[in-house]
């Protein structure tokens, strides 16, 4: 059997993977520790991120003619891929997150939705909240307002209703006019 053909399911799996991607981001791995590794691995799992190690020419053809062809660049040393069709910050998050706590984990670059970004745009790409997170506080934002208003409706109830609040007079005394 010849190398090619060899080659050309793996390049067919990244392909794929690639595809309905949101984000991919791409890493380099030197010098982390096995358990480091299985850390990183387990935390991108948990969150739905499929993180796997390819050879570079491997991926350099995977990703001509897509999105990811402005990775090609970054392929230089041992690469990682972490990809997420779910979450599009996911990879970028966790990944920047764990290499706060191993240093040796470097960010190469990544894609977002289409758009390439640098290490350094993988890195603010992090900071922003997840899907879920962005969510429970847009509801928190609309929740507020009655709850708010359901606390003085009871505050209200607790003093006795509104026959505790003097009442005004109904109507005021009509003016009287000059008659003419």
């Amino acid at each position: 059997m010849a190398k090619i053909e060899l080659k050309k399911p793996v390049v067919e799996e990244i392909s794929s993977c690639i595809k309905d991607a949101q984000s991919v981001v791409l890493v380099d791995y030197r010098g982390l520790t096995v358990e480091q590794d299985t850390q990183l691995r387990k935390q991108l799992r948990e969150a739905g991120v499929t993180y796997k190690v390819y050879k570079n020419t491997m991926m350099n053809f995977a990703f001509k003619g897509t999105d990811c062809e402005a990775l090609i660049p970054y392929l230089e040393g041992p690469s990682a891929m972490a990809l997420s069709t779910t979450d599009a910050t996911a990879p970028a998050r966790i990944i920047s997150k764990f290499a706060k706590t191993a240093p040796v984990l470097e960010i190469k670059g990544g894609i977002v939705e289409g758009i390439a970004y640098d290490a350094k745009g993988i890195s603010s790409i992090a900071n922003i909240p997840s899907r879920e997170e962005l969510l429970s506080k847009l509801l928190g934002s609309m929740q507020a307002p009655i709850a708010n208003f359901a606390r003085v409706m009871d505050q209200l109830a607790e003093k006795g209703g509104a026959g505790a609040v003097e009442a005004a007079p109904a109507e005021a005394p009509a003016a009287e006019t000059p008659a003419e």
